[in-house]
């Protein structure tokens, strides 16, 4: 297991190349070959206790964004690729000179330290095509622990669902990725191309994991990264950009109200003009878009104003999230949000004199589309295909991921396709269905045994 260690010798952004994937797709006519004897031994051997088992194992470890637990799990996950033969690069991400990289996507969580994770299976030609397995051991923190009716570090098995926080997002799908990896190589599976599993840290509060992992160098021909999809594939996602609301007013006593000025008040003139904002900005969704009621949500999540109940509140912070729509740059997204904002100042005379700050922080997603003709879409969508007997539906996604970093910044296709309902994410008793953690796993051991040619 390599610690602190150098590089590795791979291909930097500027001269990666990407594999023509195009003779790989899995053709309508060969969709009942028979399997190779050592890929069907693989695909057997992904049963239901042997994925809830790791599942649980990664559950146990509460690695909430930035806290210690996180670089624990890190260790773990290592010591699991190292136990199965693959390659292992295991480094501390230098976070001084990471996060002043100016393409560094943000973070909200502070740590301490934060630690990168790759697994290599090289296969036996170099020139082979590269199968990026991305997924992200971070969780969030698990609210109101009254609120669930289990421990949330538990994965406890209910109803044909494993409970706990982080088992639909995402280290349900972290699991079938490592299980797949590992049945290929237990069944004797020989590859020509090769296969990176990227464990990745801070996804949850930016992408701080994946984007150390590109500058280290890494890099792949496709990827897949399990976030929740129902088992559908995503192909394209949102964008998200937290933003702050410094709302100004004037305290006096609560006995003259109306002789200070609220920044409640104020705020509330701002709310609206956002709501008739998110209205106007999801009028004409893109076409993959097109089945959420909301496709770009424009939200605040948290409000502080005041210090003393008596007092009229002379400060209001919102701080909150703002879709970005698909093919949309980052810097008009925050433009419109900005120029709503002023106008709002302008037609009131506090405001006019005393405008409302908005600032950009943390977390920062752009949006994501896979190019059409892409042939990760048709790999991973045989894949499913082969296992299931049914064609998964193509979809987007309101939520920003790590693929718009390893598409744009690393130049390597990317799509989602993973265990699990986005909606039992990041609330109280998250799970995902055990059923759907085998078909996943299934997926994948067929996606790397077709697409880096399994002999």
């Amino acid at each position: 297991m390599a610690r602190l260690c150098d590089a590795p010798e791979t291909p930097d952004s500027e001269t990666a190349q990407v594999q023509d994937l195009t003779s790989l797709v899995i053709p309508a006519q060969r969709a009942a070959e028979p399997l190779p004897a050592a890929v069907a031994t693989a695909v057997n051997a992904v049963q239901p206790e042997r994925i809830v088992a790791l599942l649980q194992e990664l559950i146990a470890i509460p690695s909430v964004t930035g806290a210690a637990a996180e670089s624990e799990a890190q260790h773990v996950v290592a010591r699991r690729l190292d136990a199965v033969g693959l390659g292992t690069d295991l480094w501390q991400i230098d976070l001084a000179a990471t996060t002043s990289d100016a393409d560094f996507p943000g973070r909200e969580a502070p740590r301490d330290e934060a630690w990168g994770l790759v697994g290599t299976w090289p296969g036996s030609d170099p020139d082979g095509p590269t199968v990026v397995l991305n997924g992200h051991i971070d969780v969030v923190p698990p609210g109101d622990l009254s609120a669930w009716s289990t421990n949330p570090w538990s994965g406890e098995v209910r109803g044909g669902q494993v409970y706990g926080r982080g088992a639909c997002d995402m280290k349900g799908g972290l699991a079938c990725q490592l299980l797949a990896v590992e049945v290929l190589r237990s069944a004797g599976v020989r590859l020509r191309g090769s296969v990176q599993v990227q464990s990745v840290v801070g996804e949850e509060d930016g992408g701080l994991g994946t984007f150390a992992t590109l500058r280290r160098g890494y890099r792949g021909d496709l990827a897949v990264v399990c976030e929740p999809t129902s088992t559908n594939v995503v192909t394209a996602n949102a964008g998200a950009l937290t933003f702050r609301l410094t709302v100004p007013g004037r305290a006096v006593h609560a006995s003259v109200r109306t002789e200070g000025v609220d920044a409640i008040d104020k705020y509330l003139l701002v709310h609206t003009a956002l709501r008739e904002l998110e209205a106007r900005r999801n009028r004409q969704a893109h076409p993959l878009m097109q089945h959420l009621s909301l496709p770009y949500p424009l939200s605040v999540g948290t409000v502080r104003a005041g210090d003393w109940a008596s007092s009229v509140p002379d400060l209001l912070v919102a701080e909150g999230r703002l879709g970005v729509a698909l093919g949309e740059p980052v810097a008009a997204a925050r433009g419109e949000l900005e120029q709503v904002v002023a106008e709002v100042c302008a037609t009131d005379p506090w405001l006019a004199a005393n405008p409302v700050r908005v600032e950009w922080f943390g977390g920062q997603f752009a949006s994501s589309l896979l190019p059409d003709g892409s042939p990760v879409l048709s790999l991973v969508a045989g894949a499913h295909r082969r296992v299931t007997g049914r064609t998964p539906d193509v979809l987007g996604a309101p939520w920003g991921s790590d693929i718009r970093l390893l598409a744009d910044l690393g130049g390597v296709p990317a799509l989602h396709y993973g265990p699990g309902d986005v909606r039992k994410a990041h609330g109280p008793d998250e799970s995902v269905p055990v059923e759907d953690l085998v078909t996943v796993t299934r997926s994948l051991v067929m996606l790397v045994a077709q697409a880096c040619g399994a002999s």
